[in-house]
């Protein structure tokens, strides 16, 4: 059996590649909307974004606030006229289309671990984007469902949303379950608050500033696999990757 029964992982930059996502969905709206995508005014928009997305994270603002303010502070940055909460719905609509994989290997790497745990996301952001997203990826298929902020109005890091997922897959005994995920402030911080185990994946292996511990770090999925099989299942897997070898 094994080590870990139930996985959850987050969405972006985990599984898949938000920040290719981001760049095509952002570089689409700017156009549609006549403004130049250039270096700049991208890295003026993201700034003005990470640090809504902080203060949600803290709490300190709601997710409606976020949805109707990042624009409009962006359009007021690089002085340009607009609306920003039309912007804004415009962008996630082009968001949505684009279901880029962290690598060509994840559909592999679920396939694997469904097999022996169950494997479900949880996520910041907003529903029909990350449902959407998912489905479109191919990785829906290893998911046992996917849990999204906006629907359980509860984002990371607070330990409702793993409340609420874990009630809804039945599980209750949470030595059993590992966090996956790439952010130590909403992933790895919102597993300790839920008295769950974590994993950080961190393939470009930033430096922690110890303000929250996992209790695995990892620099590549497959690194999973001795976490949370036991001895004669990865004994197995590895006879199964020779068999495709020959």
């Amino acid at each position: 059996m094994a080590k870990y029964y139930c996985i959850l992982f987050d969405a972006d930059n985990t599984l898949l590649d938000f920040d290719a996502a981001e760049n095509k969905a952002l570089a689409e709206t700017l156009v549609e909307y006549g403004i130049e995508p250039d270096a700049g005014t991208v890295q003026t928009y993201r700034d003005i974004n990470s640090e809504l997305w902080r203060q949600l994270e803290k709490g300190q603002i709601r997710r409606d606030k976020l949805m109707g303010e990042r624009f409009t502070r962006f359009l007021k940055a690089i002085d340009a006229a607009g609306d920003g909460a039309e912007m804004n719905r415009c962008y996630l609509d082009h968001l949505s289309s684009h279901p880029d994989l962290m690598t060509p290997n994840v559909p592999d790497v679920l396939g694997e671990l469904s097999e022996v745990a169950t494997l479900a996301i949880v996520t910041n952001g907003f529903e029909k984007v990350q449902s959407r997203r998912v489905a479109e990826s191919g990785i829906g298929a290893y998911l046992e469902d996917v849990f999204v902020s906006e629907k359980l109005d509860s984002e990371k890091p607070s330990r409702r949303i793993f409340d609420s997922a874990l009630r809804a897959l039945g599980v209750e005994n949470r030595e059993h379950v590992l966090v996956v995920g790439d952010s130590l402030t909403s992933d790895i911080q919102g597993g300790v608050n839920a008295g769950l185990d974590t994993c950080w994946f961190n393939p470009g292996h930033a430096e922690n500033p110890g303000k929250v511990s996992p209790t695995y770090e990892i620099a590549s999925l497959e690194e999973l696999y001795p976490l949370v099989m036991e001895p004669e299942e990865l004994a197995n897997l590895g006879l199964k990757h020779r068999r495709h070898q020959l």
